[in-house]
């Protein structure tokens, strides 16, 4: 029997600016939080697992190990509650923390 997958609600926890992330600014990088969240934003992965609209691409590519052991059942065990991870995209000049869990 085939297990149904879980739905999924992924958090924006917070966006860092460059500054926050190096001591000083990188020369002709990025100036600025990430622009395509906001802190605070939900987004739904539904049971098909497709990438949420609106998401960035970049950053459904780093969650997507994680979306998919939640999304069939799987947990966390340095996680004090089962279905929950906290992630990151892998921008290490304006990362995102989000935070996704079964809904």
């Amino acid at each position: 029997m085939v297990e149904k997958a879980s739905r999924l609600k992924i958090t924006v926890l917070r966006r860092f600016a460059p500054e926050e992330v190096l001591d000083t600014k990188y020369k002709g990088g990025a100036t600025s939080a990430c622009s395509v969240y906001e802190d605070g934003q939900v987004f739904y992965v539904e049971e098909r697992g497709r990438m949420p609209e609106g998401f960035c691409g970049g950053a459904w590519d780093d969650l997507y190990k994680v979306v998919q052991t939640l999304r069939f059942n799987g947990n966390f065990t340095w996680f004090g509650d089962p279905g929950v991870s906290v992630s990151c995209c892998t921008d290490g000049l304006r990362p995102v923390i989000f935070k996704i869990e079964r809904v």
